[in-house]
């Protein structure tokens, strides 16, 4: 088995583990880049963080070792949770504790997730291109969980179901959201909505930790220097 370093993240990951194109990606360095550098400007020392979609587990990593943080880190992809737990023990100190599963804003039940060659494409959306399986996920309340971990800050890569879950999920507590935003699936429409959304809870669009698609929305406004070399 190989073991690369992906953004300081030791992967041991093996090629034939995941779609050519995925491995090109973490070779190259491009995976998960922007996520990667803008994701410590969000997440500051101490805070007690939730992940909705931790992929093979380097964004969630990357913000375990940030000072006195406490990680809850979901992934729903069987497949794609196996590969993150080799990696977050690889990789973390204790401080993460990591389900395969889904949070939503609705009562605890089953979806549909619709399985697809290149991991970062499985998503709840049957219309988001050929899959090759789809499985049911049970799932659990955000706002429950939210409030049972004191959760600070809210990390989300989910594929498009941010749209629904950011508008009606009310996360009280959550001072920062990271959002990777996924325009291509649900337009500028679906951006506006997110927009409005959060307004709403209080939260403002925080171009200190926000770059392209990957958006930094806060209700702290203390200063922001949690990684000053990042910019």
């Amino acid at each position: 088995m190989e073991i690369m370093d992906v953004h300081g993240v030791a992967l041991p990951l093996s090629s034939h583990e995941v779609s050519p194109v995925i491995w090109q990606a973490l070779t190259d360095g491009s995976y998960e880049a922007k996520e990667a550098r803008s994701v410590l400007k969000a997440i500051k020392p101490g805070d007690r963080v939730l992940e909705l979609g931790s992929g093979i587990g380097i964004i969630t990593s990357i913000i375990a070792g940030i000072k006195d943080v406490s990680v809850w880190a979901f992934e729903a992809n069987p497949s794609t949770a196996a590969l993150a737990e080799r990696v977050i023990k690889a990789n973390c100190r204790g401080n993460v504790e990591f389900s395969q599963g889904l949070l939503t804003a609705d009562e605890p039940r089953s979806y549909s997730f619709y399985v697809r060659k290149d991991l970062w494409m499985s998503s709840m959306d049957e219309n988001q291109g050929p899959y090759e399986k789809r499985i049911e996920i049970s799932s659990e309340n955000i706002d429950e969980f939210v409030a049972s971990k004191g959760i600070t800050a809210l990390v989300m890569d989910i594929e498009g179901a941010e749209r629904d879950l950011l508008g009606r999920a009310e996360l009280a507590g959550v001072e920062r959201i990271f959002v990777e935003l996924h325009d291509h699936l649900y337009g500028l429409a679906g951006v506006r909505d997110i927009m409005r959304s959060l307004t709403a809870k209080g939260y403002a669009y925080d171009p200190r930790g926000s770059r392209g698609p990957c958006v930094l929305f806060s209700k702290d406004d203390s200063p922001r220097e949690y990684d000053p070399d990042v910019d």
